[in-house]
């Protein structure tokens, strides 16, 4: 079905690239209105009551203040039932949403990209009892271009504006034109979950959409990191362990400042700088202050914190390792040379199941993630039929639907796979 919402007309490539680009209309505000913000306790119970009242599943979405503010927690959440129109949530003065998630009990969610804001949900007390993700349900459904705006435009027929997506959402009080997009965000979400369930279903894919949906509600939470600090962008130009031990004493640091100013870490000195002082080691304030690349907004007032962590790092006894062990397998790039039965599994893995998807119409990560696959090629079971590369698969995590597309293809590969084709080395290896 097609939304009929009015609004701005916008111009749109077509398909053929000889035609004329095809005009859409632009839905620029919520067909109810802009609903005020909930900041109250009698505010928020009005929500519940009324979501709770509401009908059939509920559109729910939620604003971060990625790169403002330190963490990932929601700043505004926005929910869409039938029958209880649009709220618009602020959680801060609230300790959680318990009395939102409670009158959602039972009730689907439709979420875009839900693993991106299913965390922060969490962190307020709400978690789906069922989950529909538009995001993946397109990707699935083989659509060109899953992000939301495109997923409307090519299932219902009108465009949705996105400049606000990376606005800072903890300004308060969010001005009118950021509440309007963010109730749109959950406007049509209800009716594209229609449209994409008729595609799915036409395409004998609704069982696999099922399933990944059914995968993201229920993943244990993802464990601690080992060394977080070893995130640090641009941390592989070093080689030297007693930098590294600076690197951790500055990100460190770094992540209790941002944390009691509740700003974003690399707001006060990019990771750029951390591994430019890193490099240089610095013994006093003006060297520190002269060290290229070493900026950001709390470089210069914070210069003594810092140069106390690299001569702390300098001076440290507990040198941290080059590099942490993995169970994970090798880059592939190596794999001819250290294990080329292994590298012969992959090469002939790879491109069969790349038929497979093209075959379903979806991405090749969406059928077999490549982390799955490099793992049951590097170490397959020790008795390969289709059984055991089953069991391997399920353990790795795979939903059933991607075995049954999956296993005897890896199955017949791993058994007889082809020859090992080298890469033809450039002109001046060859030599």
């Amino acid at each position: 079905m097609t939304a009929q919402i009015p609004g701005s007309p916008v111009h749109t490539p077509s398909a053929d690239p000889n035609d004329e680009p095809v005009e859409l209309p632009l839905l620029e505000a919520p067909r109810d209105g802009v609903p005020l913000v909930i900041d109250t306790p009698r505010g928020l119970e009005r929500a519940a009551k009324a979501l709770a009242a509401g009908t059939g599943p509920a559109a729910v979405d939620a604003e971060r203040a990625s790169g403002f503010r330190y963490g990932q927690r929601a700043f505004l959440v926005q929910i869409r039932r039938e029958g209880a129109g649009t709220w618009l949530i602020d959680p801060e003065p609230f300790d959680n949403l318990d009395i939102i998630n409670d009158a959602l009990q039972g009730v689907e969610w439709i979420l875009h990209a839900a693993s991106q804001d299913l965390p922060c949900l969490s962190e307020l007390g709400m978690w789906p009892d069922k989950l529909f993700d538009t995001e993946l349900a397109a990707r699935l459904a083989g659509l060109p271009r899953v992000g939301l705006a495109a997923v409307i435009e090519n299932l219902l027929g009108f465009t949705l504006a996105k400049e606000h997506s990376a606005a800072d959402w903890s300004t308060r009080p969010l001005p009118e034109p950021w509440l309007r997009y963010a109730a749109l965000d959950v406007e049509v979400l209800a009716e594209l979950r229609i449209e994409l369930i008729k595609v799915l279903d036409d395409a004998g894919k609704l069982t696999f959409a099922e399933q990944e949906f059914e995968a993201i509600r229920t993943a244990p939470p993802s464990a601690p990191r080992v060394d977080p600090w070893r995130r640090t962008s641009g941390m592989h130009q070093l080689r030297d362990r007693r930098q590294l031990a600076v690197v951790r004493e500055l990100w460190t640091e770094r992540e209790h400042l941002a944390e009691n100013r509740d700003t974003a870490p690399g707001r006060l000195i990019p990771d750029s700088a951390i591994v430019a002082a890193a490099r240089a080691m610095p013994t006093t304030v003006p060297q520190l202050l002269g060290t290229p690349g070493f900026h950001g907004r709390a470089a210069q007032k914070e210069a003594p914190r810092w140069l106390r962590c690299i001569s702390a790092g300098r001076s440290s006894t507990d040198l941290p390792p080059l590099h942490i062990p993995t169970h994970a397998p090798p880059p592939p790039r190596v794999w001819a040379k250290n294990d080329p039965e292994a590298a012969a599994r992959l090469q002939t893995a790879k491109p069969r199941l790349a038929a497979v998807a093209e075959q379903l119409n979806l991405p090749l990560e969406n059928l077999l993630t490549p982390d799955t696959l490099r793992r049951v090629a590097w170490r397959p079971p020790a008795q390969i039929n289709l059984d055991s590369i089953s069991s391997a698969l399920r353990d790795l995590g795979a939903r059933q639907w991607q075995i049954e597309q999956t296993a005897a293809v890896l199955t017949v590969a791993f058994l007889d796979p082809d020859p090992l084709v080298e890469k033809e080395k450039d002109s001046a290896g060859s030599r």
